[in-house]
């Protein structure tokens, strides 16, 4: 195999926690070409995936909420894509409750001939190693692995890993400072606040998010830089009130790789369960997530021993859902008990 396709057609955290896997194919076929195939949103994890030569963003029919218009010239247009790159392969990586069979179709469709993925279902001749599927409960990153190393590849490292481009370090820097004159200096020492995700059944309640912020900005004297998404700007209001001068601004003002950079240099980040939990994992930062009830712990929870998962024990847990019916009982948590786990995370930085 010389020239692979690698299907991950969901977001960036999906998409970071296949890097092991990533390394793992390019240090079996250092030679290779490996191009990855994901959502537009996913797409934008590649700029942290040194592995990756080239991307291919698309929303695929199988995997849209409701969004994509009635049109199979499209569908047939994504097919000549494929045809035109001439894989050797298609790795077609899924989270448990996905099915990879219209992926493989397409795969078969457009000609590729070894077709790889884990199925819960029977699709004999669609898929040219069709794997069992694992138990749900078992972790994303592994289900990566398990694919590959049935394959035949050898897995020698199983964490979490990202590169972030020296031009990400620092622009990140001279955002954080307020000024490119600062680009040869050191981060200095802060916090990191990321309070939401597009999902709203994850978010914790963003006002305790920013007194817990506050309390540990004090104790700390570290100032509390907050990212998000330049939607998240209308919201932000009374969460930068209350931080007030301790607060640094940088809501919709990054890319990823310079979050990413923001991320590696904190001293603690805050987040939800959301792609920023999986980059802290990446960087090895210190973090403390609120991991509502809508997954389970095992099979998305940071592994490199540096966060602390908050949560409370409910009834409805996993529920997948977008939206709580119940008012986010699973993330009724005290900020106090944020600031008490940051300030232990911190003692073990």
């Amino acid at each position: 195999m010389t020239n692979i396709l690698v299907m991950r057609l969901d977001n960036i955290g999906d998409v970071i926690m296949t890097s092991p896997a990533l390394r793992a194919i390019k240090e079996n076929l250092p030679d290779c070409r490996l191009t990855l195939m994901a959502s537009p949103g996913g797409a934008q994890a590649a700029t942290l995936l040194p592995w990756v030569d080239e991307v291919l963003p698309w929303r695929v029919l199988w995997q849209d909420l409701g969004k994509l218009d009635f049109n199979p010239e499209r569908e047939w247009e994504l097919i000549r894509t494929l045809q035109a790159g001439k894989f050797d392969a298609a790795i077609i990586f899924t989270s448990f409750s996905q099915s990879p069979h219209p992926a493989a179709f397409v795969c078969y469709l457009a000609g590729i001939p070894l077709r790889m993925g884990e199925s819960k279902e029977f699709g004999q001749g669609v898929l040219t190693l069709e794997l069992p599927a694992a138990p749900d409960e078992i972790h994303q990153v592994e289900r990566n692995l398990r694919l590959i190393e049935a394959a035949g590849f050898e897995v020698i490292d199983r964490n979490l890993c990202i590169q972030i481009p020296e031009t990400a370090q620092k622009e990140a820097l001279a955002l954080l400072l307020g000024s490119s004159e600062y680009q040869n200096s050191q981060f200095p020492p802060y916090l990191l606040l990321n309070p939401w995700t597009s999902c709203q059944s994850r978010n914790y309640d963003s006002q305790r998010f920013a007194i817990a912020a506050l309390q540990l900005a004090k104790a700390t004297q570290m100032p509390v830089v907050i990212t998000g998404v330049e939607k998240d700007c209308d919201k932000s209001a009374s969460l930068l009130a209350i931080l007030g001068d301790y607060a640094i601004n940088l809501i919709g003002k990054t890319t990823l790789p310079q979050l990413a950079a923001l991320i590696a240099n904190a001293k603690l980040v805050l987040t939800n369960n959301t792609s920023t939990m999986h980059i802290a994992d990446a960087t090895r930062t210190p973090t403390v997530v609120m991991f509502a009830g809508t997954e389970l712990e095992s099979q998305w929870q940071p592994r490199n021993g540096y966060s602390r998962l908050l949560r409370r024990p409910t009834v409805c847990s996993p529920c997948y859902a977008f939206r709580c019916p119940y008012n986010l009982e699973c993330l009724d948590i005290s900020p106090e008990e944020v600031v008490v786990t940051g300030l232990e995370l911190l003692k073990f930085d």
